[in-house]
């Protein structure tokens, strides 16, 4: 449910809300915020709240160091896990600068340029983010372990599946907080669980994805458990990923279809787009260099191709029907930035639909168990973060999605991350000290 601002004002007065947690992504994705009580929220919305951006990875530098939080009323939401009296409530923020222009690397106005792009052309875009995370125990000292929270597979169930009841909860949270949970199972990996909400506009998706990984960990949290959404924690075990679906839909109605003979041009041009854009942009659906040791393994893919259902494929059209025919996209994984990822995906398939591209023929067969000689020819994805950096770095593409300054720490950032992790002794346990505990 959306709220206005007098709305979130009054809600505020009547529910004994005491501190306001205003939300935003830094340009790695990673969520921050800050509380302020709940009667400075009018000056919030009126005038916003500065903050010391050359503090927040990728942002300001110190000579230039003021942003200001403008909370989205959109978007607030109460926070469950926290006590009924004295509330807390947390808003989503848009990023401005002291003049009230919007800053160049917020994820939420880079992708409501996407968005607001396909309105232009006369598409409204949905997606619904299907994302894995594993369990694990804590020791004694209430530190994170690697030992998973249970040893089931795929759709177990209890007792062989320990983490059901932690699931219910999870989705009860969300429920709460206006997110409509679907489903949610056990995955193929000890430990290992998904859930997947409804669909809904980009930018709301985004933000739900961004609100389910902190409820997935605060909730694995108050069940003496951890949550990781790093993309390969173990190396002989399934992957998480993030698969994200996407339509589009004109006058109200879903271009996709989920016929072999009788896709829309449209979506077929879009999909062709995003093939096209897929190696560009990996950088950010992929963003750490444990990302690179998922693709290809486990149904996650490697290769460049489209099919219908074929999991072993980078984008399939699953079996679906009417508003729920879509396109889903599987190499991205939770660690990135979803406002980034969404917006780069959207230009990318809107790009193919204003070049009325022709798609390619499908690809209708196991990549993982095909003969090599079918596969040859076929373009791949990066197999490093250092190579994905490279194709970025060149693309004249992403340098007309995101602005050079953001661009250019973003790449900064992820090549003495690299830098850091290939010249490790132990680049495993390198990237187990940089990254688990932290996506």
């Amino acid at each position: 449910m959306e709220y206005t601002i007098n709305e979130v004002l009054q809600f505020v007065e009547e529910n004994d809300v005491k501190f306001v947690k205003l939300a935003f992504c830094d340009i790695l994705g990673n969520q921050k915020n800050v509380s302020i009580m709940a009667s400075e929220l009018p000056r919030a919305f009126q005038s916003g709240i500065s903050f010391d951006a050359s503090a927040v990875k990728g942002f300001m530098n110190v000579e230039e160091s003021d942003l200001f939080l403008f909370p989205d009323a959109s978007t607030v939401s109460i926070l469950p896990w926290r006590p009924q009296q004295g509330r807390v409530i947390r808003i989503f923020c848009d990023i401005k600068k002291p003049d009230g222009t919007p800053f160049e690397g917020d994820g939420r106005n880079i992708l409501k340029q996407a968005i607001q792009r396909a309105e232009t052309m006369g598409y409204q875009c949905k997606i619904g983010p299907e994302c894995e995370f594993y369990l694990f125990e804590l020791n004694d000292k209430g530190y994170p372990t690697k030992e998973p929270h249970d040893r089931a597979g795929y759709f177990d169930i209890a007792p062989f599946d320990r983490g059901e009841n932690v699931r219910r909860e999870i989705c009860l949270t969300l429920e709460e907080m206006g997110i409509q949970p679907e489903s949610s199972h056990h995955e193929q990996g000890p430990g290992q669980n998904e859930i997947d909400f409804k669909y809904s506009d980009a930018l709301q998706a985004a933000d739900n994805l961004i609100t389910f990984k902190s409820v997935v960990k605060s909730v694995a949290a108050q069940n003496g458990l951890f949550a990781s959404f790093m993309p390969k924690p173990f190396e002989d075990k399934s992957g998480n990923g993030l698969h994200i679906n996407l339509s589009l839909s004109k006058n109200g109605v879903n271009i996709f279809r989920n016929n072999e003979n009788n896709h829309s041009k449209e979506a077929e041009s879009f999909i062709q787009g995003v093939l096209d854009r897929i190696v560009e942009i990996t950088a950010f659906l992929n963003p750490l260099t444990n990302s690179y040791r998922r693709l290809g393994l486990d149904e996650a893919p490697k290769y460049v191709t489209w099919s219908h259902q074929n999991r072993s494929q980078l984008i399939r059209i699953p079996a679906a029907q009417g508003e729920y025919v879509r396109m889903e996209l599987r190499s991205a994984d939770g660690a990135c930035n979803p406002y980034i990822a969404f917006a780069l995906i959207i230009h990318a398939g809107l790009e193919g639909m204003e070049a009325q591209k022709t798609l390619e023929p499908a690809t209708n067969y196991n990549l993982y168990e095909v003969d090599p000689s079918k596969i040859e020819g076929i373009k791949q994805l990066p197999s490093t973060l250092k190579e994905a950096l490279e194709y970025a770095k060149k693309s004249d593409f992403v340098k007309q999605v995101l602005a050079p300054i953001t661009l250019k720490k973003y790449l900064a950032i992820k090549e003495e991350e690299y830098n850091q992790v290939i010249s490790a002794k132990d680049q495993l346990q390198a990237e187990e000290e940089a990254y688990f505990t932290r996506v």
